[in-house]
């Protein structure tokens, strides 16, 4: 059984065939596939390789948040919600203090 092909090899010999220095048919042979097969290899390794070179943010990739911190987002926002929440109650609180005052001065004697 012959041996497979590293994927170093695979990308030599398809940058042999890209710059003309080799034909598909060579390339299928030299790595021992099919032509159909080297096509499919050749497509893989430069949509790899485009996407390798796209830009980039530089520095480091922001690391995943930890459980604990995710957990205490939760919270946070839960908690926040409920803030609102009770502002919102005391507002509405403070307005219908307000309504009752003026309808008591509005209030005819008897």
């Amino acid at each position: 059984m012959p041996r497979k092909a590293t994927a170093r090899e695979r990308a030599e010999v398809i940058l042999k065939v890209r710059s003309g220095q080799m034909t598909a048919t060579a390339a299928a042979a030299a790595l021992g596939v099919s032509r159909k097969t080297y096509y499919e290899w050749e497509a893989r390794g430069l949509s790899g390789m485009l996407q390798e070179l796209e830009d980039r943010e530089p520095g480091r990739p922001p690391a995943p948040p930890k459980p604990e911190e995710v957990a205490l987002q939760a919270k946070v926002t839960e908690l926040q919600k409920q803030v609102d929440s009770l502002a919102q109650t005391a507002e509405l609180r403070a307005l219908l203090r307000l309504m009752e005052r003026n309808a008591l001065k509005k209030k005819p004697k008897s």
